[in-house]
C-alpha cells in the first residue's frame, strides 16, 4: 500500500507543476510580455486556475495523514516560507479575481495587476526554497539553538534560492510553452516562443547553477545523479528532447510542444525523485526521515490509499471534461473564427 501512495504523491507533485506551476507562470510572463499578453493570459487561466490546485492538496492530505513526522516537520522548521506561499496564493488569487471578474474597469486594475505579477512571482521561488530545504539537510534534530540557527538558517542561503530561482524560471518557461498555443495572432506568438526560448536557456543555467552551489555546501548532488540509472535516464530523456522542442515551438505543432515539455519536466521531477528515494528529509545531524520510518500505521495507511482511490476516480472524469469545455472547445472555437 506504502507503494501506492507514494506513486500518488509523485504523480500529484508532477501535476501540481505541471498545471498550478504554469499558473504561475502565466503571472511572470506577464512581467515580460506586455499589455498583449494580458488578454490572452487571464482567457487562459481563469477557467482552470482554482481547479489546478487540487494537486497541492492532495499532495498535502497524503503528508498530513501518511507520513506525520514529515509533515510536522517540514511545518514547524519551515513555517516562514511555507507562510510566504501561503500569502502568494491568496493574493495571487484575490488580485487575479478581481482584475478578471470586476464588470468595472478603473485605476484598481493596476494595483490587481501588479499583485497578481508580484505573487506570481514570489509563490514558486518560495516553494523552490521549501524544496531545497529539504533536500540540503540543514533541518535541525531539535530546538537547540536560536530562532535564526532553527527557523531561517535552514532555508535562507544561496543554494536554496538557487532551487527557487530554478522552479520559478521552470514555472515561467511551462507559461510559455503553454500560452504559444493560446496565441492566435502572429505578433503574440513570436512574443511567446521568443520568451519561453529565453526562459529554457535560463532555466538550462539554473540548473547548472544548483549542482554547482550544491558541491559548496558540501550536497554532492550529481554524485547521487550519476549513481541512479534512473537519474541518469532522466537527464539523458531531457536532453535528447531539446532538439525536438525547439523544432516543435518554430513550426508552432502546439500539441506536440506541449507533451515534449511535459516530458521534460517529468524527468526532472523522476530524476529528483529516484536520487532522494526512500529519503524525504535529510536531518542536519546525520540522520533521515524516510518514507519507511515516518509512515502511520498500516492501517492509516491501507484507508488513505482506499479514499485516495475513491478520490481520484471522482476528481479526474471532471478534471477533464472541465478541460474539455473550458479550453479545447474554446480553443477549437477560437480557430474557426480566426479562420473565418
Amino acid at each position: 500500500m506504502i507503494e501506492i501512495l507514494i506513486f500518488v504523491l509523485g504523480i500529484a507533485v508532477l501535476l501540481y507543476v505541471l498545471l498550478g506551476g504554469a499558473d504561475f507562470g502565466a503571472g511572470i510572463i506577464e512581467l515580460f510580455s506586455g499589455k498583449k499578453g494580458i488578454d490572452i493570459i487571464s482567457k487562459a487561466v481563469a477557467p482552470v486556475w482554482e481547479a489546478n490546485h487540487i494537486w497541492l492538496i492532495l499532495a498535502i492530505v497524503i503528508l498530513f495523514n501518511g507520513f506525520p513526522l514529515i509533515f510536522t516537520t517540514i511545518t514547524t522548521y519551515l513555517h516562514i516560507p511555507l507562510f510566504i506561499v501561503l500569502l502568494g496564493i491568496v493574493f495571487r488569487g484575490a488580485a487575479f479575481t478581481f482584475r478578471y471578474y470586476d464588470t468595472i474597469k478603473d485605476n484598481s486594475h493596476k494595483y490587481y495587476t501588479q499583485s497578481f505579477r508580484i505573487s506570481s512571482l514570489i509563490t514558486p521561488f518560495f516553494l523552490g526554497v521549501n524544496l531545497g530545504a529539504i533536500i540540503l539537510g540543514k533541518l535541525p534534530a531539535n530546538f537547540d539553538g536560536t530562532f535564526y540557527d532553527i527557523f531561517v538558517s535552514p532555508w535562507f542561503n544561496f543554494f536554496t534560492f538557487t532551487t527557487g530561482i530554478f522552479l520559478t524560471l521552470l514555472c515561467g518557461w511551462l507559461a510559455a510553452i503553454y500560452l504559444i498555443g493560446e496565441a492566435h495572432e502572429e505578433e503574440s506568438y513570436l512574443i511567446f516562443a521568443k520568451i519561453s526560448r529565453t526562459f529554457f536557456i535560463l532555466l538550462i543555467l539554473s540548473g547548472l547553477g544548483v549542482f554547482v552551489i550544491a558541491e559548496m555546501y558540501g550536497l554532492h548532488l550529481f554524485s547521487r545523479f550519476i549513481h541512479s540509472w534512473i537519474g541518469i535516464a532522466s537527464i539523458v530523456v531531457a536532453t535528447l528532447i531539446i532538439p525536438f522542442l525547439w523544432k516543435n515551438i518554430k513550426r508552432r505543432n502546439c500539441i506536440q510542444t506541449r507533451l515534449l515539455a511535459g516530458i521534460q519536466t517529468a524527468c526532472i521531477i523522476t530524476g529528483w525523485f529516484a536520487v532522494q528515494f526512500p529519503v524525504m528529509i535529510f536531518i542536519t545531524d546525520g540522520s533521515h526521515l524516510t518514507v519507511w520510518n515516518s509512515k502511520a500505521p498500516d492501517r492509516t495507511i491501507d484507508l488513505l490509499v482506499y479514499a485516495l482511490i475513491v478520490g481520484i476516480l471522482l476528481i479526474l472524469p471532471a478534471f477533464a471534461y472541465l478541460f474539455k469545455v473550458f479550453k479545447f472547445e474554446v480553443n477549437r472555437n477560437d480557430d474557426i473564427s480566426q479562420s473565418l
